[in-house]
């Protein structure tokens, strides 16, 4: 079998590597999971072993490894020239690449297209009802035209892809089989730092293979994954884990374990899992409707730093700063405004960018959410109803000169021409240095607002900035994006 890695870039300045999904190849909660689980799957504590103090994880093993699957997928390669750049066969071949690179042969003739090559994957999941159904991560099964399921008896079985969601990366597959083990993922488990788990899958092959570690971190957030707040584990897990399960010393399910960082596809001491509630949200929907709506707001946000806080008059960083408001959206209806910093969903804390869009993205389209923002020094609350992001476009959220000074640019406002095109005011970025320099904001950028203040003026920006204290908090718009830069000015 080929392992075939799919790797994702990370934004992170200075950070060298990916997000590469570990797949080999070659509405409201419900309990409609929890109804048909039968007593085999209640936990248990692990006992530490008196010798090393570590905990025996063969008893919960034997209990909840009989519900882990290896599952099969076989895909239908398409046909092409030899030579064809679109073709990935022979992709390391250093002449194939040179001829490439070069235009090809002079006068060579293009051969006839080759025949279609099937091609084989594997991958992991665990059963959640005793009729058959199977949770695992969409990309194993993502343009399978077969599936196969092998359980730990032997049998195996063609198994139908029930639907499969690719935002959060969880698909949903039903066997023809009666009385299996399943596993439980009704319940949300608290998942703490430090507290050790189990991955149970087939690592490149190796059927119901078991590795140990612990909670590295939770609520990571992932540049492919914005709807998941990722555990992070030191379990090591690799190539063909992909849906496996991610269980706790209780035996009980945390998280589907669905990619790794890694320099090289294989483990490097990072793994990262999707938590039971967002895998039950999905699974739930995909078989009672076979699709997965997501929900939206239509704003685009921002993390919250500790010098953005300042800026905003706040005494910690958490939160998530509102930087662009769909017009006729779910939010502009409700009220938001650039600029608002989202303290609280339904009176439950927020702690960062990844926890609203996480929230907004798994609710139902209709829910009423009630979302308490900070503006202009003061709580304010707001009542949004949740459309359906599915249905919509996703907002994007990216001399009369001189006023260096404080900040250290040299700004133009828009001509006509320009403000016509881009349907908006603001000033633009002639030459940065001094303070907007070091912070990040750079020639061609366009400011839009100070705070949640608007400026389309230099008197009006320089009127905002004497305003503010030590830190400010610049809207600047840049490739279509809008973002907030806080420049330290004291």
């Amino acid at each position: 079998m080929q392992l075939s890695k799919v790797t994702y870039a990370l934004v992170a300045a200075g950070v060298i590597g990916g997000v590469t999904t570990l797949y080999h190849q070659s509405t409201p909660v419900t309990a409609a999971f929890a109804a048909t689980t039968p007593p085999a799957a209640a936990t248990q504590a692990v006992v530490p072993t008196a010798a090393a103090n570590l905990p025996d994880f063969t008893a919960l093993v034997d209990r909840v490894g009989p519900a882990v699957v290896n599952i099969t997928v076989v895909h239908n390669g398409k046909a092409a020239a030899a030579g064809d750049d679109d073709d990935d066969n022979g992709a390391d071949d250093p002449y194939r690449e040179f001829f490439k690179r070069f235009g090809g042969m002079p006068n060579m003739p293009r051969m006839m297209p080759m025949p279609q090559q099937p091609t084989q994957g594997m991958g992991s999941g665990f059963i959640v009802s005793p009729d058959g159904y199977i949770v695992t991560n969409a990309h194993v099964v993502d343009g399978a035209s077969e599936v196969t399921v092998k359980l730990t008896d032997r049998r195996e079985f063609t198994a139908k892809v029930i639907g499969a969601d690719k935002r959060t990366d969880i698909a949903l597959v039903k066997i023809d089989a009666k009385n299996l083990p399943a596993l439980s993922i009704s319940g949300a488990p608290e998942v703490r730092r430090g507290e050790w788990v189990i991955a149970i899958g087939a690592p490149f092959g190796f059927e119901n293979s078991v590795s140990a570690g612990v909670v590295s971190g939770v609520h990571r957030a992932l540049p492919n994954g914005q709807m998941v707040p990722f555990i992070q584990t030191d379990v090591a897990v690799n190539p063909g884990n992909s849906g496996g399960p991610l269980l706790n010393a209780k035996g009980q399910v945390v998280g589907v374990n669905s990619q790794i960082y890694s320099r090289s596809g294989g483990y490097m001491g990072l793994s990262f899992a999707i938590p039971t509630d967002v895998a039950l949200r999905v699974a739930d929907q995909l078989k009672t409707h076979g699709k997965v709506m997501h929900g939206r707001l239509g704003i685009g946000i921002q993390p919250l730093d500790q010098a953005l806080a300042q800026s905003f008059g706040l005494t910690d960083a958490n939160g998530a700063v509102v930087g662009t408001v769909e017009p006729d959206s779910p939010a502009a209806k409700a009220g938001f405004k650039a600029g608002d910093v989202i303290r609280k969903i339904d009176g439950v804390a927020v702690s960062d960018s990844t926890d609203v869009t996480s929230r907004v993205g798994n609710s139902a389209p209709g829910t009423r959410m009630d979302v308490q923002v900070w503006r202009d020094g003061k709580n304010v609350d707001l009542a949004a109803t949740v459309g359906t992001l599915d249905d919509t476009k996703v907002a994007s959220a990216g001399d009369d000169t001189a006023t260096k000074g404080k900040l250290g640019v040299a700004v133009r406002p828009l001509t006509p021409e320009e403000k016509k095109e881009i349907g908006k005011a603001g000033l633009v970025v002639e030459k940065a240095g001094g303070a907007a320099a070091k912070a990040g904001v750079q020639s061609g950028d366009l400011i839009v607002g100070v705070g949640s203040t608007k400026v389309s003026t230099v008197d009006e920006l320089k009127s905002a900035i004497d305003k503010s204290g030590k830190t400010v908090a610049l809207l600047i718009e840049r490739q279509g994006r809008q973002i907030f830069v806080p420049v330290k000015i004291g």
